[in-house]
């Protein structure tokens, strides 16, 4: 990037309490995986694949602990939601230079699974988290949320990733069926809005708090 540039965007390019860009891990992964690509664009798609597909989704085991959710946390865990994968997504993206945000939008989940809707009460996804990186001059939005495995056991088309299209959840999945619908946007923020996100799923999922599911439940 050219000095203007980040100075402009300085505070998409400082570590943060979650997007702790400066841990070694972090530096040391987003260094491995970019390996010996020199231009943002392929170094951001590279890291995009790596969180998709090594940090494996796993919705029953979400940890709103504040440790949980640092990048480093994710990193070392291997598995994650969509909003602590977007979080190191972006972690990961600011220890190679490249400016990151955090994006949210509340979203309804048409192949929501019965079990799931009964504890949810609802196949509304509040502050589903997704990355906006900044390449070629615009912010561009990456969702690294579901892997490659869990994408072909639910038949739904994996979310590719060029670095200069959006790459946001499909309407349709593989059969036709509608799968994701955007609702509401919740904004950008530099860091993780982690008081009011835990705010707001505790009123709207109180039983995923309550009751475990399978042999977890969300924790905080």
């Amino acid at each position: 990037m050219l000095p203007t540039l980040i100075e402009e965007f300085q505070i998409y390019l400082q570590p943060t309490q979650f997007i702790d860009s400066d841990s070694p891990v972090v530096i040391g992964y987003a260094r491995k995986v970019s390996g010996e690509e020199t231009t943002d664009i392929d170094k951001a798609i590279k890291l995009y694949y790596a969180v998709r597909d090594t940090i494996h989704y796993h919705f029953y085991r979400i940890d709103l602990n504040t440790d949980a959710l640092k990048a480093s946390t994710v990193l070392a865990r291997k598995f994650g939601f969509c909003i602590s994968k977007a979080v190191l997504l972006a972690a990961l993206a600011r220890a190679e230079g490249i400016p990151s945000r955090l994006g949210f939008a509340d979203v309804r989940n048409h192949l929501c699974t019965d079990r799931l809707r009964r504890l949810m009460q609802s196949d509304l996804f509040i502050y589903h988290g997704y990355t906006e990186l900044y390449l070629e001059n615009k912010w561009v939005k990456a969702t690294p949320a579901f892997d490659l495995s869990l994408c072909q056991r639910f038949k739904v088309t994996p979310l590719e990733f060029d670095g200069r299209k959006d790459s946001i959840f499909h309407q349709f999945d593989c059969n036709g069926n509608r799968h994701m619908e955007y609702v509401n946007d919740r904004g950008q923020f530099a860091d993780l809005p982690h008081g009011q996100i835990v705010e707001a799923m505790k009123e709207h999922y109180p039983a995923l708090f309550s009751e475990k599911v399978g042999r977890y439940r969300w924790r905080l």
